[in-house]
Parts: C-alpha cells; sequence; structure tokens
C-alpha cells in the first residue's frame, strides 16, 4: 500500500471524474492521500476532500504563485481552515524564482514568513516548494528551527538534502526520479537516510517516465502512478518494491501524524 503524499485534486484536471478515481483509491493500493492547497480557494477544496473520503487528509497555505492574496484577513482565514480536524500541514508555500511573472521575490519572501510563523503557532508541519530559490529557501528554513516540515518534489543537490535532514526535515521525492536525466535526484535519495523519505505524485503534474499512450492523452498524472516512484526508489535503495512501499508509507504516516 502506497501513500501519495502530495496531491492536487482540487485541480481541473479532475473535474470529469475526481469522485469516482478518489473513490476507487484504496483498492487500488493507494492507502493514504494529501492534498494541499494553493490558495484559500483550493485548501477549502482540500479540507472538504478530506471530510468526504476517509483516506484523504488536507494541507492548507499559500503557494508563491498566489501569494499576492495573502493578506491579513487571508492569513485568518487560512489559520481557522489550518484548525480543522483532517488538516496536517501549512502547504503548499515557499519560494518560486523560476517564473518571472510570479510576485517580487521580497513579497514572496514576507508572505512565505507569515505562514512559517503560522506552522510555529499551530505546531504543525509546512510542505515547501522550493524552485531556483535554494538559498532564500534554506535562509526561511534556518530562520525557524523550530518549525519542521518536507521539501516537496526535491530537486536540490545531496549536501541540501543532508543539512534538511540534519535539521529535523524530510525530503519527497516525484516522477521526476524516474526522468532520464534526474541525476541529482538519485544522488538525493542515495544520501538520505531512509526514514527522512517520502514519495508523491504531484498530480495532476510530474507523470514519471515511461508514459503511456494514455498520459500523453490525458496530460495528467495521478495517485496511481504512484507506485512508480517507488518502484525508482527501490531500485536505487537495491531493496523490494514492497519494502520502499512499507517504509515511506509509514514515514508520512509518521510526518503528518496519521494513526
Amino acid at each position: 500500500m502506497y501513500f501519495d503524499t502530495h496531491a492536487h485534486y482540487d485541480s481541473k484536471a479532475f473535474d470529469q471524474d475526481r469522485d469516482t478515481l478518489l473513490a476507487s483509491m484504496p483498492e487500488q493500493g493507494v492507502e493514504l492521500i494529501l492534498n494541499p492547497g494553493c490558495e484559500l480557494d483550493s485548501s477549502r477544496k482540500a479540507v472538504e476532500y478530506a471530510k468526504r473520503f476517509d483516506h484523504v487528509y488536507a494541507a492548507v497555505g499559500f503557494h508563491p504563485s498566489d501569494i499576492e492574496k495573502l493578506d491579513d484577513a487571508a492569513l485568518e482565514q487560512l489559520r481557522a481552515l489550518a484548525m480543522e480536524d483532517k488538516v496536517r500541514a501549512i502547504g503548499e508555500i515557499g519560494l518560486d524564482y523560476y517564473w518571472e511573472d510570479y510576485a517580487p521575490h521580497q513579497q514572496q519572501k514576507a508572505g512565505l514568513y507569515r505562514q512559517m510563523e503560522l506552522a510555529q503557532e499551530l505546531d504543525l508541519p509546512v510542505i515547501f516548494h522550493d524552485r531556483e530559490a535554494h538559498a532564500d529557501a534554506m535562509e526561511a528554513v534556518r530562520a525557524y528551527p523550530g518549525v519542521r516540515g518536507v521539501f516537496h518534489c526535491f530537486s536540490g543537490a545531496a549536501q541540501q538534502a543532508k543539512e534538511l535532514v540534519d535539521r529535523g526535515w524530510m525530503i519527497s521525492f516525484t516522477g521526476a526520479l524516474t526522468f532520464p536525466n534526474a541525476r541529482r535526484a538519485i544522488e538525493a535519495a542515495a544520501a538520505v537516510p531512509r526514514d527522512r523519505v517520502m514519495i508523491e505524485t504531484d498530480s495532476p503534474y510530474m507523470i514519471p517516465y515511461p508514459r503511456t499512450a494514455e498520459d500523453k492523452t490525458r496530460r495528467r498524472n495521478s495517485s496511481l502512478r504512484v507506485w512508480q516512484v517507488a518502484a525508482r526508489l527501490a531500485e536505487i535503495w537495491q531493496v523490494s518494491l514492497e519494502e520502499a512501499a512499507a517504509i515511506t508509507t509509514e514515514n508520512g504516516r509518521r510526518f503528518f501524524r496519521i494513526p
């Protein structure tokens, strides 16, 4: 059984079959799913899915793409959502310097720090997005030594992964681990202690390789493909698929405090 620790089922890519797909996951081997929000609307939807499906949990937060919407009123609404029963983290938060049309770097950092403070206040972990912002991302981690979290869709170097682990953080890998050019991710996966690794799909994004005809037609990923991330991790660790699945599921349960 697998734990997809990061999947965006609020995406329009799932509008045609969201309920049917989510309901089918346990019988298809996906034991647990964590759905993070990216602003208030998607965070509310994540909470809604968690209430409707026993195997779905939620995180709430403002992604760098929507950080300009995080004002005082929105932060209070976020705080209220974060106190819902099946919310297990503040996220997806972080920094993204890749896209030029995102908010200025200083505005992204200010919004990130407000959410790190909220996580500290509520004793919740954070789900961290870092794209082309490694130095400032690590600066934020160091600024809040009492906050634990996970760098999702990890794309950094093994040395960065080691520092995060030393600071009590987790590392999560997506289908990018299966990509032909995944050298840095593979090195990081090999370097990190096994009890600090989680897996995810980042659905509907990051479709693993090899890609099927259906993948290319629908252009979406789902939690049904999380086993491929586990399979690649098993190869790197030189263990069975079942062992990699068991290790990462237990890590996810522990991190998100799921009995």
